[in-house]
């Protein structure tokens, strides 16, 4: 979490509490009262002494999670972009056996990135790599830059996450290794929700994210092409 005042509460309160067993809020040095709230709710409460990023948040989030014993870890913005009543629907392909990691896609419903206030280049910008994504990695996915996120334990436990990007390149790169390894995917849909309150990144950042993971899997691409060639 990072400034989240103004949408914390909602958001933890939309949670089905029943369908999830502990919360946990880790502040990436925010530098309103996103941690005096987060108490103030019961949450756990994890404090980054100083800005260490977006992948580093989660880093710090996930290995409480599997210290304290979580089945299924769930990244949720507290930024009220991704609607916290699906959560049963994102964790049950995990619990059926069906997959590893559940995706939460805003690119499944036509029309409805639009419609709920994706700006135009992150639209563009999603779409593009997401094809990339599939063509370079054999994914079927429609929404890889999505910020929700359900993984089994044995998918945190398994890949090295702790390497990655501590920036906005860490989820894609998480896909990166699932797909290294073997892990099964799947997506459900979610309503795309963008707000004055929520987080976005700026043109000029999500370009140079977007050129930073254009690398990244041709990186990995040639990397294993090497591998293969000198067996």
């Amino acid at each position: 979490a990072y400034n989240a005042e103004q949408t914390l509460e909602k958001t933890y309160k939309d949670i089905p509490k029943k369908y999830v067993d502990d919360v946990i809020l880790v502040d990436d040095a925010s530098k309103d009262d996103t941690v005096k709230i987060s108490r103030k709710l019961g949450i756990k409460t994890i404090v980054h002494k100083k800005n260490k990023g977006y992948g580093a948040n989660q880093k710090t989030c996930y290995k409480a999670a599997l210290k304290q014993g979580a089945d299924i870890i769930i990244l949720l913005h507290p930024d009220y972009q991704y609607d916290p009543k699906r959560i049963p629907a994102m964790v049950k392909p995990i619990k059926e056996g069906k997959a590893d990691i559940v995706y939460g896609s805003r690119m499944l419903i036509e029309g409805d990135a639009k419609k709920g206030g994706m700006p135009t280049y992150k639209r563009i910008g999603n779409r593009t790599l997401t094809i990339y994504f599939n063509i370079m990695l054999g994914t079927k996915l429609t929404d890889s830059a999505t910020g929700y996120i359900a993984y089994s334990r044995k998918v945190l436990e398994t890949i090295p996450f702790l390497r990655n990007d501590d920036g906005f390149k860490f989820d894609e790169e998480t896909i990166i290794q699932c797909v290294d390894r073997g892990f099964r995917m799947t997506e459900i849909p979610i309503p795309s929700r963008y707000e004055d309150e929520s987080s976005s990144i700026s043109f000029r950042k999500a370009a140079k994210y977007g050129f930073g993971l254009f690398i990244k899997v041709l990186s990995y691409k040639l990397q294993r092409y090497s591998t293969i060639k000198h067996k």
